[in-house]
């Protein structure tokens, strides 16, 4: 049995270095591998491509690293809860690149598959084309996306085994499985880490051939972006 584990966070993040581009999990601050992105915060290294849904909140997520001015370059689908993220785009301290949350998720599976690149009808006849490869297809057209090219990725599982197995619980299970398998290295961290054999087959979302590092985690906080409590009649 190939065991995939490491012991720590600084163990599993060995190997990143300044300039890289990094994929990160999660939907909004649902299913965030918080653990990795506060050893990124603390080794500090910088001019970063990141490519997430969101880029978190001001004091949370990848916030964190935006304050520090880590990230060069943000590929995301929402960015609307974070007010540095803002500035920085508006100021042109941060390169952004938006993208259909669709084509998003297409072009990270793109890469776990192996495909160099794919079509889709999002973005037709808008800036999101512009100086790329149209296409018609039984009288539609479409613009040609490639596959992201990352040189880690990091994504959180709610329990993995030491073969790098993971399973996903809940709204957890958003972009974190398209990515694995979808950069040089995966590093997954899990909340609980168990032996092989011991998750259900059946139950298991992504295999662990996916998988290159993966941890346990520790002290998440699972924060809410917003909550709304409704009014008691």
């Amino acid at each position: 049995m190939i065991r995939k584990t490491v012991e720590n966070v600084q163990e599993a993040l060995k190997g990143v270095e300044d300039g890289m581009t990094f994929m990160l999990g999660g939907f909004g601050l649902s299913g965030i591998p918080e653990n990795a992105i506060s050893e990124l915060v603390r080794l500090n290294i910088k001019e970063l491509t990141c490519i997430s849904n969101n880029a978190g909140v001001d004091d949370f997520g990848l916030g964190l690293l935006l304050h520090k001015k880590q990230i060069k370059k943000m590929v995301s689908s929402y960015v609307g809860e974070n007010e540095e993220f803002e500035r920085q785009m508006l100021s042109e301290e941060l390169d952004v690149e938006l993208i259909p949350q669709g084509t998003l998720a297409a072009r990270c599976q793109a890469a776990q598959q192996g495909f160099p690149a794919i079509f889709t009808p999002a973005g037709y006849g808008t800036e999101v084309a512009e100086g790329k490869e149209i296409r018609e297809f039984d009288g539609k057209m479409y613009v040609l996306e490639r596959a992201f090219k990352a040189d880690f990725a990091f994504v959180k599982a709610w329990k993995g085994d030491k073969a790098g197995n993971l399973i996903f619980k809940g709204t957890a299970r958003n972009f974190n499985p398209v990515m694995c398998g979808s950069a040089k290295i995966t590093v997954a961290e899990v909340e609980e880490l168990v032996e092989p054999g011991e998750l259900d087959p059946n139950e298991i979302h992504i295999p662990g051939i996916f998988v290159q590092r993966v941890f346990e985690g520790k002290n998440y906080e699972k924060r809410i972006e917003q909550r709304t409590f409704r009014q008691k009649s």
